[in-house]
């Protein structure tokens, strides 16, 4: 009965923190989602762009975006032990990290426009990816700093105003997308000088986007600074020993999102040699899957959150119960969404595009979709708490193991070797994401049965044996 109980108790106090965080990162991707919907509405080619320009952005933008997670366990665990001021260094800490990585990340991607023609893309299709990319680089700072003031402000629990951060962005994108994709001659006369705006296509989405991401960061940083910290003596100044224990915690989830994400994108690559409608079928099926895998995020965040706290205070039990709990949540939830589009795959689809080219192969894709959103949601949410346990290297080996060893070898053999195409590219990614979700599964229930050390702990520890070695 106790038992029974204490698991009670752990569904809703996951539920309450997953909701608003798994909304959050629904919101996130509702912009992807609105961006793809307006350019869908602009031709085929002008999607095929923003979505290539978008998997550009992402597959760097992206190493980023996990090197700043590596923030959230050490966050969790500082709150989970009862040290504010702690907590409140690694907020400091995350924003140089931010704006460091923000300047590094944005070399590489201003220097991939001129490739995309050599690389096979079709001209029309790269003159519209190319500056979209551009027009990215702006909100790439601002998208980063919005990940480590979010780590603070989950760890404290108040994962409201990260929703109110994100849906104040979303209405943003969504007015100026209208505006800058399809210009403003179609808007009434009392808009005045918005009617002068020129009709910009997939750059102007990315226009919106990096305007809108400034905004969720600057509203989620005021609602950081209202929160109660140890006093005017926390330092502000970038230290080397914490921004060199971010990198060892935050580097492998980084590359673990860089592996996974790589392999999304060179299946958006491999669809573009098939076509300019293979391209925006392949993204029209990724823009669907993805918004489901929000849900799993959510919960990986919210269970990676009370592992965090749990390891903090000591109470392995709890961290094991934490993780466990939030894992089974997600391969339910999954399940669901997976018979959705097993059943439904084409009305899905029509949400997103009506272009009679793109609808008939973009269906298939989600019928495959539907088959490894299980293993989706149990290596989204195993990642997550697994990063609550600040057991970061093992994700990214599974990741490239599950990945490239096992999923592009499949998707090669599938896609070209049998003739599949777009399809049997998509059941490489199938297998790689189900040799993932095994591999973590294995290892949480392996780490959490035997104890999980806190990461003070463990800088104690190296601490102590630079002494010793010195």
């Amino acid at each position: 009965m106790a038992r029974t109980h204490a698991l009670s108790r752990e569904l809703s106090a996951l539920a309450r923190l997953a909701a608003p965080m798994s909304a959050a990162t629904a919101g996130q991707a509702l912009m992807g989602v609105v961006d793809t919907a307006v350019c869908g509405r602009a031709g085929a080619e002008t999607l095929a762009g923003a979505a290539l320009g978008n998997v550009v952005f992402f597959s760097v933008a992206i190493v980023g975006m996990g090197v700043v997670l590596g923030l959230e366990p050490l966050v969790s665990q500082a709150i989970g032990a009862g040290d504010g001021a702690r907590a409140r260094r690694w907020l400091w800490q995350g924003a140089w990290l931010a704006l460091g990585l923000g300047a590094v990340l944005a070399i590489p991607l201003a220097l991939v426009p001129p490739f995309l023609v050599p690389l096979g893309i079709p001209p029309g299709v790269a003159q519209q990816a190319g500056p979209y990319v551009w027009l990215r680089l702006p909100g790439l700072p601002a998208f980063l700093f919005y990940f480590a003031i979010r780590a603070y402000v989950q760890g404290h629990g108040r994962v409201r105003a990260v929703v109110g951060a994100v849906a104040l962005a979303n209405v943003v994108n969504l007015a100026l997308d209208l505006v800058l994709v399809f210009g403003g001659a179609h808007l009434p006369a009392w808009t005045g000088p918005l009617r002068a705006v020129p009709a910009l296509g997939a750059p102007g989405s990315a226009l919106a986007t990096s305007i809108a991401v400034w905004l969720q960061a600057a509203v989620l940083a005021a609602a950081a600074a209202r929160l109660g910290h140890a006093g005017p003596h926390v330092s502000r100044r970038p230290d080397r020993a914490d921004l060199s224990r971010a990198l060892r915690v935050g580097a492998p989830v980084g590359l673990h999102m860089g592996a996974e994400v790589g392999i999304f994108a060179l299946v958006g690559f491999l669809s573009g040699r098939l076509g300019t409608v293979q391209v925006a079928a392949h993204q029209i099926a990724l823009t669907c899957a993805s918004f489901t895998f929000c849900v799993v995020v959510g919960i990986g965040e919210a269970g990676g959150v009370r592992v965090g706290w749990a390891v903090g205070a000591r109470d392995q039990v709890a961290a094991r119960r934490s993780g466990l709990t939030a894992i089974a949540a997600g391969a339910a939830i999954m399940s669901l969404s997976g018979l959705a589009f097993l059943l439904f795959p084409r009305e899905i689809a029509r949400l997103v595009t009506d272009d009679p080219e793109v609808l008939p192969l973009a269906a298939p894709l989600l019928s495959v979709a539907a088959v490894f959103q299980l293993s989706d949601g149990v290596q989204g949410v195993s990642s997550g708490v697994l990063r609550g346990a600040a057991d970061t290297r093992y994700t990214f080996a599974a990741n490239m193991v599950g990945h490239w060893l096992v999923g592009f070898p499949v998707a090669l053999a599938l896609g070209f070797g049998a003739g599949l195409g777009l399809v049997g590219l998509w059941w490489g990614l199938c297998a790689g994401l189900s040799a993932v979700a095994i591999a973590l599964l294995v290892r949480f229930v392996r780490i959490s049965a035997r104890g999980i050390q806190p990461m003070e702990d463990l800088a104690g520890d190296e601490a102590a044996r630079a002494r010793a070695g010195g």
